[in-house]
């Protein structure tokens, strides 16, 4: 295990709430049921977005969804089903997974077309795309702390809100690159868009957790994961569409649609301010 690993345990032992068993035995049919849910589904996208046959897909899809209506049949009534669709009953939660799907979409979208951008249209070498990509994850983990200070004082759908339009314009600006564009050029953009992913991503990370219950904190961990693993894999999987329209111009429509994400989510997160979006139940 790494140091920091380490630290993370022995923090998470100092700060986390000691919560009581449960008694619930660990379902293992439900856990192949989730698994093959997701991963079916994850699988299907990936085959659609690559041309595959129409009944590849449609018969990945529909056995992914099958495993999703058995896993809602297994689990019905169960206090804390594995997937927990339950806590979607809260507007705060359901949107608050909405705007990290987005996000992370936007994200999954901007990391995988940005070193096509910057190498085959820019003609940079692979050691000046890493170097000009680094702003992006360097300010994120800046701004992270700023937020995660600002999140007990301001709004979280503010804060959030705010990052998502100011992830938007920088991959805006992003897709306007031009040739000549200097690293100067490059670098502002991509930390624009780091600095607006960081002030999202603590306080949306803090709405998911809070909005739940104490005891459904592990369900809501798991929506979590599901949440950031699905935007990311959507946003990849869109790129490589956006590639099969247009190679040449496809890191520029998959930069406008990560815009297009981004703008959504601001609008979810938004409406986390409205009396509907503050109702706990």
């Amino acid at each position: 295990m790494c140091p920091l690993g380490l630290l993370a345990l022995a923090l998470g032992v100092r700060s986390l709430p000691t919560l009581p068993m449960t008694g619930h035995a660990f379902d293992r049919l439900a856990a192949v049921l989730c698994a093959g849910l997701f991963a079916l589904l994850v699988l299907g996208l990936g085959t659609a977005v690559h041309g595959a046959q129409g009944a590849l897909t449609l018969g990945l899809i529909a056995v992914a969804l099958i495993c999703g209506a058995l896993l809602l049949r297994r689990q019905a009534g169960h206090p804390a089903p594995m997937l927990a669709l339950d806590l979607f009953k809260r507007p705060v939660f359901a949107l608050s997974s909405l705007t990290a799907i987005c996000a992370f979409s936007a994200q999954g979208l901007a990391f995988v077309s940005l070193p096509f951008l910057l190498q085959a249209v820019l003609g940079h070498s692979q050691v000046e795309t890493g170097f000009l990509m680094t702003p992006w994850p360097a300010v994120v983990a800046l701004m992270a702390l700023v937020a995660g200070r600002l999140a007990d004082r301001v709004s979280l759908g503010l804060l959030c809100g705010i990052g998502l339009l100011m992830l938007c314009v920088g991959m805006a600006a992003l897709a306007t690159l031009g040739s000549g564009a200097s690293a100067f050029d490059i670098g502002w953009r991509m930390a624009l868009c780091g600095a607006g992913f960081g002030f999202f991503q603590s306080p949306n990370l803090k709405a998911l957790m809070t909005s739940a219950p104490l005891a459904r904190s592990g369900g809501a961990s798991g929506i979590v994961a599901i949440s950031r693993l699905l935007g990311q894999t959507l946003g990849a999987s869109l790129v490589a569409l956006c590639f099969h329209l247009s190679l040449g111009n496809g890191p520029y429509y998959a930069l406008w649609l990560g815009c297009g994400f981004a703008l959504v989510g601001a609008v979810a997160s938004g409406l986390r301010l409205l009396p509907y979006g503050k109702k706990p139940l």
